[in-house]
């Protein structure tokens, strides 16, 4: 009794909607945060250390979707806009000394962008080298056992591809002994990145409106226009102040993406650092989380994804494949797929790890339950870790990482976080089915 009130008291501390610190506090003692998919991965890295295993069992599978790491910016007018802007003030002496220095640093940074648009950056890449040496770490029985065997997909996106390499270069020195399989084609694009269905595409249309509604409410450009430009009227005349404000957040928010001295958050006051944070809090949670204001349907863009994973599984486990099964061979098994943080955020959501899958009645108050930093920054990953006995046999379990932190699943249990993994299966195809 005094165990099974153990496990559900852990897991009820680590499932709690509220956090010790509110999401302001948070980005005040790590301003990085507000980035929000632009974060770097190991600027939040878990400190928490994992439960162990149950007694008797051992890991043998991990199912795993991983976003890319740290890039450049993607949009063609991500940096050039802004970049424009400061420019044209420049030719017109509208500029502040402030904006002048902003202007020379915007134009460094703009060199190193050619023809590199979306690209993986070495933040990037030395993000998945750490997350594959901690998987390493994590489960030593599943990684360096003789008989690993790994099955690597991605998207046909470069920072995608690079990204699945610098996970695997680091399992094979490892486990030099390992069998990988690599894999990178359109043929798997209908999970790995899958497109909006147009049932989808008209439930996130819906939210059109809240999300412009918010813009207005939380961008407020007029103290940081006075501190690039030295000519209110001609800034009023001339420029559209809530559109530059943000092109520039989202680029100061994405230097942590590489290794420089340039530093542009410090142009934004907590205050506004929050206010925009808090905007593509909701613009992502409208956009791709169970919003009921787009029918809670987005979570679903990744049903392709989930069916996988429970197909891909039960090739492993099925008692039909018995040359397979986990309890009559000593192999283990790794499935690595690579994507983009709009199939991690939603997935996240439709598996419900924590709180992710949760819909918020009130979007002013979100942050109190829902934080997209937490979620998906540059390297997010979800690893389902599967566990069986070591000797005899008995339950599958399962147990879920999100970024590296164990994380509730929708089943019952008494030894969270580990989970049967029939009841997870039976629960997500009904789940599916209802779809």
């Amino acid at each position: 009794m005094m165990k099974k009130l153990f496990f559900f008291l852990a897991a009820a501390l680590c499932c709690m909607n509220t956090s010790a610190q509110s999401a302001r506090e948070e980005i005040d003692a790590n301003p990085f945060l507000c980035g929000s998919n632009y974060l770097d991965y190991d600027r939040q890295l878990s400190t928490t250390p994992l439960t162990p295993a149950p007694k008797g069992y051992e890991p043998f599978y991990m199912s795993h979707y991983g976003r890319h790491g740290s890039r450049w910016l993607i949009g063609e007018n991500d940096y050039d806009a802004p970049l424009r802007t400061l420019r044209t003030a420049r030719r017109y002496g509208k500029l502040t000394a402030l904006g002048e220095e902003v202007l020379h640093q915007f134009e460094q940074l703009y060199k190193t962008t050619i023809n590199r648009r979306g690209e993986l950056t070495t933040v990037g890449e030395r993000q998945h080298h750490g997350i594959a040496k901690r998987m390493v770490d994590h489960f030593p029985e599943l990684f360096k056992a003789k008989g690993l065997n790994i099955d690597a997909r991605s998207t046909t996106v470069i920072r995608c591809i690079l990204s699945m390499e610098a996970e695997c270069e680091e399992l094979a020195q490892a486990n030099p002994a390992a069998r990988f399989h690599n894999d990178v084609s359109e043929s798997l694009q209908y999970y790995l990145n899958a497109p909006l269905s147009e049932q989808l595409r008209a439930s996130r249309n819906k939210g059109d409106s809240i999300r412009e509604v918010y813009k207005y409410r939380l961008t407020h450009p007029q103290r940081l226009m006075r501190q690039l430009f030295n000519d209110e009227q001609w800034v009023y005349d001339n420029i559209a102040a809530g559109d530059l404000m943000r092109q520039l957040f989202q680029v100061a928010c994405n230097m942590q993406s590489h290794d420089t001295d340039i530093d542009f958050l410090r142009l934004f006051t907590p205050e506004e650092r929050f206010d925009l944070w808090s905007l593509y809090n909701i613009l992502w949670y409208v956009s791709y989380g169970p919003a009921n204001e787009t029918d809670g349907l987005m979570p679903f863009r990744q049903a392709e994804l989930l069916k996988n994973i429970i197909q891909t599984a039960d090739t492993i486990i099925s008692p039909l494949t018995p040359h397979l099964s986990p309890l009559t061979s000593k192999s283990t098994w790794a499935t690595l797929r690579f994507g983009h943080e709009v199939c991690v955020m939603p997935l996240a959501c439709l598996l419900e790890l924590g709180d992710c899958g949760k819909a918020v009645d009130d979007l002013d108050h979100l942050s109190d339950t829902w934080r997209n930093y937490r979620i998906f920054p540059m390297a997010s990953n979800i690893q389902l870790v599967f566990y069986r006995p070591r000797k005899g046999t008995g339950d599958i379990l399962v147990k879920a990482l999100l970024n590296e932190r164990e994380m509730s699943l929708p089943a019952k249990t008494d030894q969270w976080p580990y989970y049967r993994w029939a009841d997870l299966r039976t629960y997500y195809l009904k789940k599916l089915e209802g779809f």
